[in-house]
């Protein structure tokens, strides 16, 4: 039988290199359907660790990249015009709630604050989520799952995480690989040699060093494999890397200069 969710299964593993335990963390979380707070840099995997996981538990993934102009309605759902006159469409999180997939909140604090609440009875005992608008009440699908992420080094104060929803989550924290791993990954994610995701993973590391000295952030592990696609490609390392990380990540004509020499530093003639 077709599941309304059918269309959020991930049929292929995505590759994905533990850093640690939060493979079994995370397995641990899920049997007791306990919500979770990814933490971590942008680029670092959070993504793909969800992604990884959903798989893995064989469970539908429900995705939402959050942004300043969501509204509630984005979340769980709207009357809209259609053939037959006014009718009610579920959101993205209603979905899961409904037929019970994972639903992952991209940079939930992103979306402004009274926007997120809608998510507060679903964190606790009672699962439920409340269509004000319609009259219903969804109690939570037995196999649904609420997980969030966040970059908590990056955001404003404004646009940290209230005390009331981070106390109803459970966190697992990310970081970059070590050098190692990072390397494999690159390698195995542009396809380039593990010589060449090595030295890119080197000015990784020197640029991270950099993090609140004139940079928001260091090169993240997505910026290396971009530089590696490009390198698989042809194009010349120093011209790759310039591309997907001195412009990439700022403007500053000495952070330019100074990323510009780590990346001589590793791949110069």
């Amino acid at each position: 039988m077709t599941s309304t969710l059918d269309a959020y299964r991930l049929h292929s593993e995505p590759f994905y290199r533990p850093a640690g335990h939060e493979i079994a963390l995370y397995e641990h979380a899920y049997a007791h359907r306990m919500p979770l707070i990814l933490k971590g840099p942008t680029g670092c995997g959070k993504t793909r660790f969800v992604e990884y996981m959903a798989w893995k538990l064989q469970r539908p993934l429900v995705t939402l990249a959050c942004n300043e102009d969501m509204t509630a309605s984005d979340l769980i759902g709207r009357y809209l015009l259609d053939a037959h006159g006014t009718a009610w469409h579920d959101g993205p999180l209603t979905l899961a709630v409904r037929y019970g997939g994972i639903c992952y909140l991209d940079e939930v604090v992103e979306a402004r604050q009274d926007t997120t609440v809608v998510i507060h009875p679903l964190t606790d005992a009672r699962r439920i989520l409340p269509l004000d608008k319609k009259g219903e009440v969804v109690h939570a699908h037995p196999d649904f799952q609420l997980v969030v992420s966040y970059n908590p080094g990056y955001q404003s104060r404004s646009k940290d995480m209230k005390p009331s929803t981070r106390q109803r989550f459970a966190a697992l924290k990310f970081d970059y690989p070590d050098a190692a791993i990072e390397a494999d990954i690159v390698a195995h994610e542009a396809s380039v040699a593990l010589d060449v995701a090595t030295r890119l993973v080197g000015i990784a590391q020197r640029s991270r060093a950099l993090k609140h000295h004139g940079l928001d952030e260091g090169i993240s592990t997505r910026m290396l494999i971009y530089a590696g696609v490009l390198i698989g490609s042809g194009v010349d390392p120093l011209e790759s890397c310039d591309m997907t990380m001195t412009r990439a990540l700022t403007d500053d004509p000495d952070m330019e200069l100074a990323l510009r020499g780590f990346i001589e530093a590793y791949f110069g003639q």
